[in-house]
């Protein structure tokens, strides 16, 4: 079910947003003990309201918690205000009223579809033209760390039934293996993603990877082995491991995906709506890639449980995007912001509510708490 119907806003409010983590997230980039980003809620003239949240994510998007502010109170706000526009121009005012500023672009966007679909009473997959009982299975990501806490940390995954651990490697190539085969012998039964976040160069990733393969350890891809602007890097892994290999940070937006797609640099793309600016081009980007038979994850940054409910709603509306990296909400230790999905070990479903389904503490849009 799908319109171009739109309100006229009535209002757009941004606020700064900090949640603490359960436990450090580390990668082979940073270290993150807690989220800090924008929350955003916008109300439609029918009285129709969508939430939006952006993380600050200088590593990946170079914004902060002020710039996202300054962007979603200055040009954004501007764009939308005062103007009777369809969802489809709405977009384009969002994407065309200032350069970059991704995060802070998605949060609107989402913002807007979520009330969008809530005024059509579906849930937003369903307004995007998914089916209202789809599911699909998410990861629970193992943080780098020494080979033992690694270890602990998939056991205590898998006991809350995840079957499907994401692994943070991208340090030294042989402590990264040691580091794996820690896991797998402490859950052996788990499907393995790997991330290495850029961490390797390219024959330090063939040689990983092909350790990994004769060892025999299940691995479903391996992601971002090498630095994003290195191409050449990239599509020589691709090429030279049977491993399928995705690209994440080497892909922001629709000609990034292109650009991948046309050097056969990897074999599937993570598609992530703060890194191409909102609901839009991640569908695009998917329809992209499925005109040249790859297939698309949609992952998160480590973002509030209201981004990562649109990542999902987006996810199980589009069928090229095969794959879902959802478990930043899992992190964040925050019971202000429940709601847009269900989650049992790895199976993640949508509820039924309208739009993202989201329930919102007042005092967070009140302004009254951080």
């Amino acid at each position: 079910m799908t319109t171009n119907g739109l309100n006229r806003l009535r209002d757009l409010r941004a606020m700064p947003y900090s949640g603490p983590l359960k436990r450090p997230f580390i990668t082979s980039r940073r270290r993150v003990e807690s989220v800090q980003g924008v929350l955003v809620e916008l109300e439609l003239e029918d009285g129709s309201i969508g939430y939006g949240t952006a993380a600050e994510t200088w590593a990946v998007t170079g914004e902060s918690v002020a710039s996202s502010l300054a962007a979603i109170n200055g040009p954004v706000f501007e764009a939308l205000t005062g103007r009777d526009l369809s969802l489809r121009e709405a977009e384009d005012a969002i994407a065309s009223c200032c350069v970059g500023n991704t995060s802070a672009k998605a949060a609107v966007d989402v913002a807007l579809h979520d009330a969008w679909a809530s005024g059509l009473g579906v849930p937003l997959a369903v307004a995007l033209g998914g089916r209202p009982d789809a599911h699909a299975a998410t990861d629970m990501t193992i943080s780098l760390d020494d080979p033992e806490a690694m270890a602990r940390e998939a056991i205590a995954a898998s006991s809350d039934g995840f079957e499907i651990l994401k692994v943070k490697l991208g340090g030294d190539p042989a402590v990264d293996l040691n580091r794996l085969e820690s896991v797998h012998e402490a859950v052996p039964s788990a499907r393995f993603r790997l991330d290495a976040n850029q961490g390797w160069g390219a024959k330090e990733a063939i040689r990983m990877i092909r350790r990994i393969e004769d060892a025999g350890i299940p691995v479903d891809l391996v992601e971002q082995p090498t630095p994003k602007a290195n191409l050449d890097a990239l599509a020589q892994v691709t090429a030279a491991v049977d491993t399928p290999v995705m690209a994440d940070e080497s892909v922001a937006d629709e000609r990034d995906a292109w650009e991948i797609l046309r050097r056969e640099a990897a074999d599937l793309i993570n598609i992530k709506l703060a890194k191409c600016g909102g609901i839009r081009p991640a569908l695009a980007i998917a329809d992209l890639a499925a005109t040249a038979g790859v297939g698309c994850m949609m992952g998160a940054m480590m973002e509030p449980r209201v981004s990562v409910a649109a990542a999902a709603h987006v996810a199980l509306a589009h069928p090229n995007i095969q794959l879902v990296d959802l478990d930043s909400a899992e992190w964040i230790q925050d019971p202000r912001i429940a709601g847009g999905y269900e989650l049992e070990g790895s199976r993640l479903s949508l509820t039924e509510a309208p739009g993202l389904g989201m329930s919102m503490d007042s005092a967070l849009t009140e302004g009254t708490a951080p």
